[in-house]
């Protein structure tokens, strides 16, 4: 990936740029974590982050960035690239829980129904067993309104050891 490619990513998921305060809270947490402990973000996705991630990806499937062709899919609108909604679960895992330093080592996720441009997004985390350092947490990513559930699933990441 270019440095191009890199900005516009981070412009994408810029609001969950972690202050220095943040890090310091989070690396108090990683000895206390607990099996149950949730965390979460919401966002919206616009035409402009899709568009961007489709630049970015080469994913220019018209279902994402055509609202004419949209309209004649089952969805009857552009809906959201299934891998930003993923990014949106990596944010939780990296800024909230269990914080800065953490590292995927596997996930599974179902798409259960399609996010759509412009509707909120919220993601959560739960954290189900700690083994040393490796955290299994449950992943679900929902409609803020109606709080219809849209992915679902599990992950394991590494907890970073504080210094």
């Amino acid at each position: 990936m270019n440095a191009s490619g890199f900005n516009a990513i981070s412009k994408l998921f810029s609001e969950y740029v972690v202050t220095r305060q943040c890090m310091k809270c989070a690396s108090r947490r990683y000895s206390s974590l607990s099996v149950g402990d949730k965390a979460a973000l919401s966002k919206t996705f616009t035409k402009d982050d899709v568009e961007t991630f489709a630049k970015i990806s080469m994913d220019n499937n018209p279902l994402h960035t055509d609202p004419d062709f949209a309209k004649t899919t089952i969805f009857g609108k552009c809906i959201v690239h299934g891998v930003l909604i993923n990014g949106l679960i990596s944010a939780v895992c990296s800024t909230k829980l269990p914080g800065p330093g953490a590292v995927y080592i596997s996930q599974e996720m179902k798409f259960l129904a399609p996010a759509f441009v412009d509707e909120s997004i919220t993601a959560e985390v739960e954290v189900l067993e700690i083994r040393k350092s490796i955290m299994k947490c449950s992943t679900t990513a929902i409609r803020t309104g109606n709080k219809e559930v849209l992915v679902k699933g599990e992950a394991k990441l590494l907890i970073p050891k504080v210094t």
